[in-house]
Order: C-alpha cells, then structure tokens, then sequence
C-alpha cells in the first residue's frame, strides 16, 4: 500500500494531463497545433522504424510503441480509469504489474506536458508567419525551443522502463493466468482499456523472449537509435536536425 495516500504518483500525473486538456479545450489553435506535435511524433516513429516494424521478431513489439505510447490516439479513455483507481491500483491489479501502471501514467504525463509546450510554440509560430505549419522545420524549431534535454532523457527512460517491465513480467509464474482471470473483474469495474494495454503488452513481451536476447537487443535497439536522434535535435545544426526527421518522415512513402 502506499505510505502516504495524499502522495499518489498516478492521480499527480492525470491531473497534470486533465488540465492541459481543459486548456486545450479553450483553445482550438493549441488544440490543433498539439495534434500536429503527435502526429509528427508517430509517423516519425513510424519511419524511424520502418525495418523493425516488418521484422518478424522484433515486429509486434514495435507496432506495440507505435500504438500505445507513440501513437496520436485519445488516450483520455484509459486515462479515466487510471483516475477510478488511482488511490485503490494496489488492491486492483497484482503487485507486480502496479509499477509499470505507475511508469505508463508518468510517460503519458511527460509526454503531454513537452507535446503541450511544443504546441504553445508551434501557435506561436503561427500568429507570427500567417498560418499553422506542420512541416519538420516547424516541429523541429518547436523541440528545440522547449529545449529540456533532462525531461526529453527521462522521457526516453520511461518508455524504456515499461519494455522492461513487461519482459520482466512476462518470466512471472501464473501472472498470464491472473490477467485472464481478471477480464470480467476488470469490465465490471470499467478497466477494460487498462486491461486491455496490459494483456496487449504481455503477450507482445513473452512472444519477444521466446527468442534469446529478444527483448533487450529491441530496447538496445530504441535507445540507441532515439538517443541518436535526439542528439541530433538538441545539436548546433537545424539543418542536421530537420534533415533527420524529413528522412524519417520519407521512409514512409
């Protein structure tokens, strides 16, 4: 349990999140200018990605990224039932699977407060030039005056942890079981979203560590590969940064 119930990891994070929508719900220019942030980001991934993403082995793991933490989907469904649980997660879900609840709402609420500050920037841009752009020149001029590296490292860290976690939890005895037995308790409860994620992501892991090394050469992989893109972003040169995202956005056409 935790130790102090006014300290809630889960419930700071969805406030954060809860009130950087209502800002955008006010403000139909920040609203779309995020929207653009996302979308970016996911076909950034996307490309980025490309040749894992047809690997038969490392495939389903990286269109698992791609659609529950890269993808520019509304994710305010799962978030409300994060919300329902917040003070109760540990008596709802196994002890073993709490931490990756907890490190999946951090992620998202890093996430939505940089994609948030990015927007700030791309409106900013658009009151200045005439009009919202969405090109790799804006998204980059976006990135780099947010700056953060620490927030961007951390960032990168969580999406990391969740992998982690899900390899780990993947070599816990019975844990697959539970998670099906918790199906109807979980649609009872109207968790079906968080459910889903953590069934989604269980069985995505264990099919990776069938193969020996699987899991982490894919993490090695994704650190590597966005730690050099964000090398790339935070560099001296726009022009190296904006030449990485428009390959990465190529690789999809």
């Amino acid at each position: 349990m935790l130790s102090n119930p006014d300290q809630n990891p889960i419930r700071d994070a969805l406030g954060v999140i809860t009130r950087l929508r209502a800002e955008r719900l006010g403000a139909p220019e920040l609203a779309s200018a995020v929207a653009a942030v996302k979308r970016i980001q996911a076909q950034r991934f996307a490309g980025t990605y490309a040749q894992l993403l047809r690997d038969s082995t490392h495939g389903p793991a990286a269109r698992f990224f791609l659609t529950e933490l890269y993808a520019p989907r509304d994710f305010s469904a799962r978030d409300a039932q994060f919300a329902q649980i917040a003070g109760t997660i540990e008596t709802v879900f196994p002890t073993s699977v709490v931490d990756t609840c907890r490190a999946l709402a951090s992620l998202h609420c890093a996430t939505e407060e940089l994609d948030h500050q990015m927007g700030c920037v791309m409106v900013h841009q658009a009151l200045t030039s005439g009009g919202l752009s969405g090109t790799a020149e804006a998204y980059v001029t976006a990135w780099q005056t947010v700056g953060q590296p620490a927030a961007r490292q951390q960032q990168l860290r969580a999406v990391l942890r969740i992998g982690e976690d899900l390899a780990r939890l993947v070599r816990t005895p019975g844990l697959r079981t539970l998670l099906r037995l918790m199906r109807r308790p979980a649609a009872v409860a109207g968790l079906t979203e968080l459910q889903r994620f953590l069934e989604m992501g269980f069985d995505t892991f264990a099919d990776l560590t069938k193969q020996a090394g699987g899991a982490s050469a894919f993490l090695a992989h994704i650190e590597a590969r966005e730690t050099e893109l964000m090398e790339r972003l935070f560099g001296r040169s726009k022009a190296a940064a904006v030449a990485a995202i428009v390959a990465a956005l190529g690789a999809l056409r």
